[in-house]
């Protein structure tokens, strides 16, 4: 039974995104992602003029003769949304938890594509996958995505992004556009990441909390790591530390871009005490003049 709390949370959101999609994303979506992708219609001999990177070689070798393969534009896409549900995502310090921001952008990505006749599909997970909820089209669907991302209690305490684009991988043979949504405080994704952008077009969405970044002095404070309970007392009237901590997290935020620009994979970058509506109109924006 959904309460009636729930309800108005789902409510609430799909009105504010809606509005955003249709002032905003929708034409922005359009320019970005439709018409990008290509699927196989079927083979035809080889003609003057051709390129011959079409060739069908296996056809090519039966038939005796050369034959190339035909493409036509994709009628529709799928968009995959893979959220990370770990406990740090419960994490705060502004007036919405990462978690919470996370379930928002989603909404707009989701009824961005809906909107545009395409599909959407959902993977949360933890240092397991919890959720699967098969690509596929319409309002309802996307209210259903949307409920999973506001309700749902994941049991996993770690996070294992591997284990999750593992999963894609098996599932999901149609190349999709997918968007990880993530604080990526984790490691050892750089290779399942480097052979999910091959099959599909992986968009990195990285939430951090500011004070994942610098700590205030507010004298002892005892800090608790969500996905393993340890609890650690600092100082943080200690200026030495304060700076320890901002160089560790600025060399932390650095080397992930890094990563993720070494790997190919575009990243859209959520700080929870800015809005977020910035950063994603101009992913979306660069990515279309890149493309032009």
């Amino acid at each position: 039974m959904i309460s009636t709390e729930l309800i108005k949370r789902i409510r609430k959101i799909q009105i504010v995104t809606q509005r955003l999609v249709n002032e905003t994303f929708a034409g922005e979506y359009v320019s970005v992602f439709k018409g990008r992708g290509m699927e196989f219609s079927e083979v035809r001999e080889y003609q003057p003029g051709d390129d011959i990177r079409t060739i069908d070689w296996n056809v090519t070798a039966r038939m005796g003769h050369p034959f190339v393969k035909k493409y036509t534009e994709e009628r529709e896409l799928t968009v995959m949304l893979m959220v990370d549900a770990s406990p740090s995502g419960d994490f705060g310090t502004t007036d919405r938890l990462k978690g919470e921001i996370a379930a928002e952008i989603c909404a707009i990505l989701a009824f961005s594509a809906i909107t545009n006749n395409d599909r959407v599909g959902l993977i949360i997970f933890t240092d397991r996958v919890e959720k699967y909820l098969p690509p596929a089209k319409g309002q309802r669907h996307v209210l259903r995505v949307v409920r999973e991302l506001l309700h749902f209690r994941p049991e996993g305490q770690g996070t294992d992004i591997g284990e999750a684009l593992d999963y894609l991988n098996r599932v999901q043979k149609r190349r999709s556009v997918c968007f990880l949504v993530s604080d990526f405080i984790t490691g050892d994704f750089e290779k399942p990441l480097r052979i999910s952008n091959k099959r599909h077009d992986m968009i990195a969405l990285v939430i951090t909390d500011p004070r994942e970044m610098e700590m205030p002095d507010v004298g002892l404070v005892d800090l608790e790591d969500a996905e393993t309970g340890e609890i650690v007392t600092i100082d943080t009237s200690d200026p030495e530390f304060r700076e320890r901590f901002g160089e560790m997290g600025a060399f932390g935020r650095a080397q992930l871009f890094r990563t993720l620009q070494s790997l190919s994979v575009d990243a859209i970058d959520v700080v929870t005490d800015r809005p977020y509506i910035d950063p994603l109109v101009r992913f979306f924006r660069e990515r279309a003049h890149r493309f032009r």
